[in-house]
């Protein structure tokens, strides 16, 4: 098979840039006599020239001016692995516009500006690939796109940030506090020195926006997910849900609702910690691995599961891209992404679910039928209750049945008002057989 040369031009050498590139000498070979085509690192747009990498690239490839690598005529395929949202944004539109495919892994663009990128790609008729935005080298954005196009996919249900599993593994398994969890992961290099993105859920936030966008061919951006993190999760939160047969883990959930009459099937999106029975897929994703948990009309139950983060997997999702990138572009054709349109986005307080409510209450008569009457004046039905503790401080734990999400804060601005309540502890949804999260 005669071979045809592709050069790709990569903007950024991080983490992900230079694992890329190393695959990229490492499996040359062997993906040329696949598929025909040699891939060329011609060019690689760098901050600093004189930085040390863990690769070696020839100075002639290295350049700090990544608008010339977009503009070279001799790169046929751009990589984006800068990351943020500009000048990222600025580069892939030209590359588009100058008729070049794209693949990157950023997902903060493309949770803000995905539809933008995909009309660009659309009207360039080349491609704009990114399954490594998502869950690292975990392949979910194709087989959303292509095999199950035809597929009725109401739900996904997702662990997609490694760091936040690494910790609630970490204080499930070994007792860890959270901060010291989260010690270890930053030592270990899972979380960065600044942890918020991760711990509060908007990372996993842009990808539940994504996998939405993709899933139900709807246009959903990073503002349209409602976030909560794992910073509250307590050691004593750990140790109820175990005792009641649950996990804690964050989860990314993005599903299809149908709403009464002739109107339009709303999106609802969100990222929170959940409590999850021992025996779902999910609950058994430990460290920093990551799982997408998609259910089907037909199809029924599939999970996609694997290393979400770190360089080597991510860069080997984004050479999947790029050698797909690279065999259509010299066949002249491309893949088409779906046409997005405006969905309404269901808000947060008409969503419906059972929840875990824990509360530090006064032990003394009378205690039990004030929460109780606080329930009931908001509609929320109790399914278990136990004590613990007697005296001064003892505890409540309730788990309720399914109900409405503003239904529930209403009960626990009820419970706040309350003298004999201490403290509302904690509060966290429940997925299980009959109360799942819609």
């Amino acid at each position: 098979m005669s071979e045809s040369v592709v050069k790709v031009g990569v903007l950024g050498c991080g983490n992900v840039g230079a694992a890329l590139v190393q695959l990229i000498e490492e499996r040359g070979d062997e993906i040329a006599a696949r598929t025909g085509i040699r891939l060329e690192v011609a060019k690689v747009a760098v901050r600093s020239l004189t930085r040390k990498r863990p690769i070696h690239l020839d100075e002639s490839v290295l350049t700090r001016e990544a608008a010339e690598v977009v503009a070279d005529p001799d790169i046929d395929v751009v990589v984006e692995a800068i990351g943020g949202i500009e000048p990222a944004r600025e580069l892939i539109l030209a590359a588009l516009g100058s008729g070049k495919p794209v693949v990157t892994a950023n997902k903060e663009l493309l949770a803000n500006h995905g539809a933008e990128l995909f009309k660009a790609a659309s009207a360039g008729e080349v491609d704009l690939l990114f399954e490594a935005a998502v869950a690292g080298g975990i392949p979910i954005l194709r087989p959303l796109r292509e095999s199950l196009v035809g597929e009725d996919v109401r739900r996904i249900m997702g662990i997609v940030n490694g760091t936040t599993n690494f910790i609630l593994t970490r204080m499930s398994e070994e007792g860890t506090s959270y901060a010291a969890a989260l010690t270890e992961a930053q030592q270990l290099g899972y979380a960065e020195r600044d942890p918020t993105a991760d711990v509060e859920g908007y990372d996993a936030g842009a990808k539940a926006a994504i996998l939405a966008s993709i899933a139900f061919g709807a246009k959903v951006v990073a503002g349209d997910v409602y976030h909560e993190g794992i910073s509250n999760i307590s050691a004593t939160d750990i140790g109820f849900a175990a005792r009641l047969g649950y996990v804690i883990k964050l989860l990314a959930v993005a599903e299809l609702v149908s709403v009464e009459g002739d109107g339009p099937d709303e999106v609802a999106v969100r990222v929170h910690p959940a409590m999850v029975p021992v025996s779902h897929p999910l609950a058994g994703v430990r460290d920093s691995f990551n799982a997408v948990f998609v259910e089907g009309a037909a199809v029924g139950d599939l999970m996609f599961y694997g290393r979400g983060a770190g360089g080597a997997p991510t860069g080997s999702a984004v050479l999947g891209d790029l050698v797909d990138a690279a065999v259509n572009l010299r066949k002249g054709t491309h893949a088409d992404l779906l046409a997005l349109t405006r969905r309404p986005i269901r808000p947060i307080d008409e969503l419906r679910s059972s929840y875990y409510v824990n509360l530090d209450v006064v032990d003394r008569p009378g205690v039990l039928r004030a929460v109780a009457e606080a329930f009931e004046r908001h509609g929320v039905s109790i399914r278990s209750l136990e004590q613990e503790g007697v005296g001064e401080h003892a505890r409540l734990i309730f788990i309720t049945h399914r109900a409405r999400e503003a239904d529930v804060q209403g009960t626990l601005d009820d419970l706040r008002g309350l003298d004999v309540i201490h403290d509302i502890t904690s509060v966290l949804r429940v997925v299980g057989d009959d109360q799942d999260l819609t």
